[in-house]
């Protein structure tokens, strides 16, 4: 498999490429991760089973979507494909420091730089594409509410309950979207659409970086009501991003409908408690409607 890779490097990049070292890296939780290296080069690598690689392959179209818009700073895809009974997707090495270095608030002025590239077909994207290991339905859709209540939340739902979840309120939730959304249009926004902290770092030369996508055009306040889960993001971040492109008053009212996707999500994936967290979640959102 390695040479299979070693070769298609070669071939993409135009550049022998001669592989001398392999190291396991993080991978996230979905995907194997290594840092294959020669003499003057190095990539990082992510493998799962060949099946997966359609799902490697629109990480790569959301990359190069992202990249497009000359906004923050994203790995380059150098290849993808299959080799014996596995799927790859090289990208380029960055050296990063994790959450810990400077340039938090760099990142909230890029990432709103990024939010201010607007499609003309509304909320979605070209293909479909997922949200860890979960498929992500991205069909063209003009309203908003219309599409966070079918392709996001609507699609978790139906999920979790072929898994076995229960979830008393989600007929009265789903009806409700459109109401809870009313008099909120936001513009269908160029979305990283799984910013967790895990997947934003500071490289060492402090320029900051986001990976590990789930790309669409949606509200960009999906990003930003990720940005408070699973050890949320420093306030410089927020300062920055405020300065650049000034968040809505209705946030507060809206970040918890939104991150609902993810622990839905989360829940299909792994189970355990998720699902309790997800009715605490709902009950909080109607409480308020």
């Amino acid at each position: 498999m390695w040479d299979a890779i070693a070769t298609h490097i070669s071939q993409s990049t135009g550049q022998p490429f001669h592989l001398e070292n392999r190291r396991s890296v993080s991978g996230g939780c979905i995907n194997s991760g290594y840092a294959i290296s020669s003499s003057k080069q190095i990539f990082f690598v992510k493998v799962n089973q060949a099946a997966q690689l359609a799902m490697f392959a629109a990480e790569a179209a959301g990359l190069d979507e992202m990249r497009a818009s000359q906004t923050i700073r994203v790995p380059k895809p150098i290849c993808w494909g299959t080799a014996a009974d596995s799927a790859y997707l090289v990208l380029e090495w960055l050296e990063l420091v994790g959450t810990n270095g400077s340039g938090w608030e760099s990142m909230g002025h890029k990432l709103a730089a990024l939010h201010q590239t607007i499609s003309r077909k509304g909320f979605g994207w070209q293909m479909p594409n997922t949200i860890g290991a979960t498929g992500q339905i991205n069909e063209w859709t003009m309203n908003w509410a219309e599409f966070w209540t079918e392709h996001r939340l609507g699609y978790q739902f139906r999920l979790a309950t072929e898994r076995g979840g229960i979830f008393p309120q989600q007929t009265r939730l789903l009806s409700a979207i459109s109401k809870l959304l009313a008099g909120h249009n936001p513009q269908p926004a160029l979305v990283h659409g799984d910013l967790w902290s895990g997947n934003a770092a500071i490289t060492q030369a402090g320029e900051p970086v986001i990976f590990d996508p789930a790309t669409y055009y949606g509200d960009r306040e999906v990003d930003l009501a990720m940005t408070e889960l699973f050890g949320g993001f420093p306030a410089d971040f927020y300062r920055g991003y405020n300065a650049a492109f000034p968040i809505d008053s209705g946030y507060s009212h809206r970040k918890t409908l939104y991150n609902l996707y993810h622990i839905l999500n989360h829940f299909n994936l792994f189970g355990g408690s998720y699902a309790a967290q997800a009715n605490r979640m709902i009950e909080q959102i109607l409480s308020s409607s």
